[in-house]
């Protein structure tokens, strides 16, 4: 795998992780709302997601995941639900001004962080992607070494992308210092969330 062709890779994922989507939509929802762990527990749920869809493509099972539509399906509705859930009850939540809000208990990081994993599992143009992209870029057959690579390009830019946004995010959950701007802001982020849960059902 040369440079260039390691570069153009890089390249479109980058586009394909930075544009806005449910899944970036939600990490910024989940920082104003909860914290920057929060934030980072579901985009690391992303990243597991997609590195899980490089290793079936590694053992050639790109067209066996692309097939999987039933239990693609399961996950993709059963995180949307729990990604609804989410945005109803922050939408209700009495407002609490972050600096007295709980940290966020680690069973509640690990649902996050499944939800993130099993919407990217759930998702039928993830498979589609790297069907579509990985032959151009390593021909008919992935070895160890290629997988490590773009495991590497991905995490690289995922970091980018993921911190990028839970930085910004962070800084807005900073300004907020009065109960009414953290009910406005909890309807919004619970909207947003409610958006993302039936953005991921309605896509195809």
């Amino acid at each position: 795998m040369d440079i260039s062709t390691l570069l153009a890779f890089a390249a479109a994922f980058f586009v394909f992780a930075a544009s806005p989507g449910p899944d970036n939509m939600t990490i910024v929802a989940r920082t104003i709302s909860h914290g920057t762990a929060s934030g980072i527990a579901y985009g690391a749920g992303t990243v597991a997601g997609i590195l899980i869809f490089l290793t079936l493509a590694a053992v050639g099972l790109s067209v066996i995941a692309a097939d999987m539509s039933v239990v693609m399906t399961i996950l993709r509705y059963a995180g949307a639900a729990y990604l609804i859930w989410m945005g109803v009850k922050l939408w209700t939540a009495e407002p609490v001004v972050p600096e007295l809000q709980p940290v966020s208990e680690r069973r509640g990081l690990l649902a996050v962080f499944a939800t993130g994993v099993a919407l990217n599992l759930g998702n039928p143009k993830m498979p589609l992607f790297y069907v579509a992209l990985l032959p151009n870029v390593v021909g008919s057959s992935l070895t160890p070494g290629h997988v490590a690579t773009l495991a590497g390009v991905i995490l690289v830019i995922e970091a980018v992308v993921i911190g990028g946004h839970v930085i910004l995010a962070g800084r807005a959950r900073k300004l907020l210092r009065t109960p009414a701007v953290i009910r406005r802001v909890n309807r919004t982020a619970g909207g947003v969330m409610v958006g993302a849960g039936v953005a991921v059902v309605a896509s195809r």
